[in-house]
């Protein structure tokens, strides 16, 4: 027996984008969308782990829960100053995304057209850099806009690594490539991170994202107008 009131109308159908959070089933590739902002990644033989501090006890909840849909299990502890670390497990999964973001500061050459996943060694000194061809969709936004998105009246702010300068060209061309121009603001205007305004494009971030997860308070979470 349907649980909707019969004097009530139901809910129009929200037409899926094709680029939207539900367009396709969670797969561990999503997770870039954690490294086009604050997260971090590291490699040791032929695996690999994500770690991203956050701000705010709802993120550790969503968060953690969007790494199990993917089957990633992760842990968190709490860090000095308040915020909330959350950290994967090594593990081979993780290894070509790694492999994608991870390279010698000195080369421009991608390495993940050259170099095996299983032959890779400790990434220390790498730097994080998006991959030829990076781009962003519903899912990857989801997971940035749910460790690092804010809003910022009248507009909405995703924010990067504060270390992640070969990042935020590529990152912001990524956004604008899904229909979210937006502008990079530096530390002393409150980033670093992309700010994006306007209704249609809050609306268009909103779409793609998808609905607010319980534990995410509503003035955080993006919406449709």
């Amino acid at each position: 027996m349907p649980l909707t009131s019969p004097d009530r109308p139901p809910d129009p159908v929200r037409q899926l984008s094709l680029f939207g959070a539900e367009a396709a089933d969670p797969s561990v590739a999503d997770l870039a969308g954690l490294l086009a902002g604050p997260g971090e990644v590291s490699r040791m033989g032929g695996t690999a782990r994500l770690s991203i501090v956050l701000d705010a006890a709802w993120r550790v909840h969503v968060l953690v829960a969007e790494l199990s849909r993917r089957g990633v299990a992760a842990t968190w502890e709490a860090t000095a100053d308040g915020r909330h670390l959350v950290r994967t497990s090594y593990a081979s999964t993780l290894a070509p995304l790694a492999l994608a973001w991870l390279r010698d500061p000195a080369s421009s050459v991608d390495p993940a057209s050259s170099v095996d996943p299983a032959s890779s060694v400790e990434s220390a000194g790498e730097v994080k850099r998006p991959p030829a061809g990076f781009h962003l969709n519903g899912r990857r936004l989801r997971l940035w806009v749910a460790a690092a998105g804010a809003a910022d009246p009248p507009g909405f702010l995703l924010r990067l690594g504060a270390a992640d300068e070969h990042c935020r060209e590529p990152v912001g061309a990524a956004l604008a490539a899904v229909g979210l121009p937006a502008v990079l603001l530096d530390a002393q205007a409150g980033g670093p991170a992309y700010r994006i305004t306007g209704r249609r494009r809050l609306a268009r971030l909103a779409d793609l994202i998808g609905d607010r997860p319980p534990a995410a308070p509503a003035a955080d979470w993006p919406a449709v107008p």
